[in-house]
């Protein structure tokens, strides 16, 4: 059975390409987004440049994974989803997640987390996934959830956010196969 990967009726996620820049420098320079990430100053074309030329394209070597998330009507790039601080040797890693505004509450983000989440599971034989979410993002919170993530634990004052320190809820998804050990 040939099974496709990182795509389906309405989205695909590909590699970074260099033609990608512009919709990076705007998205990682958002500051709507700094909350949430461990961003702590703007990002240039330069260094999206390097980061582009520089990658592997392989998790297992860059430790991580960034794939674009695209519409496949018209081919335009919607997002980004990634796999950071992956950790061979413990099977885990953390998903991150960023819809362009304009495409938010459509489900695409659905979408993509569903397909890196066969992808990871399936094709990379990754055994676990997590992503610390901001206790109060309620549209994150119930993405992860409606993707099979559970709860795990609270992390006191994790985000230090425009309001202050905030708790983050660590979620967390472990693939469905035999343990490999």
């Amino acid at each position: 059975m040939n099974h496709s990967f990182l795509i389906n009726d309405r989205i695909y996620l590909r590699a970074v390409e260099p033609e990608d820049i512009e919709i990076m420098y705007e998205m990682e320079n958002d500051p709507a987004m700094w909350d949430i990430s461990s961003f702590t100053v703007p990002y240039s074309r330069y260094v999206l440049r390097q980061y582009i030329e520089g990658s592997q394209s392989d998790m297992f070597a860059d430790k991580q994974l960034r794939l674009m998330i695209v519409q496949r009507c018209d081919n335009r790039t919607l997002g980004t989803i990634d796999i950071t601080d992956f950790v061979p040797l413990h099977s885990r890693g953390a998903i991150g997640i960023a819809i362009h505004t304009e495409f938010r509450q459509e489900g695409y983000a659905t979408d993509a987390l569903t397909l890196l989440c066969d992808y990871a599971f399936n094709f990379l034989l990754i055994h676990q996934l997590y992503a610390h979410v901001a206790m109060d993002n309620e549209s994150s919170l119930k993405l992860f959830t409606s993707c099979g993530f559970v709860q795990c634990g609270v992390i006191k004052d994790w985000l230090l956010t425009s309001e202050g320190f905030k708790d983050a809820v660590l979620m967390q998804r472990i693939s469905q196969r035999e343990n490999r050990r």
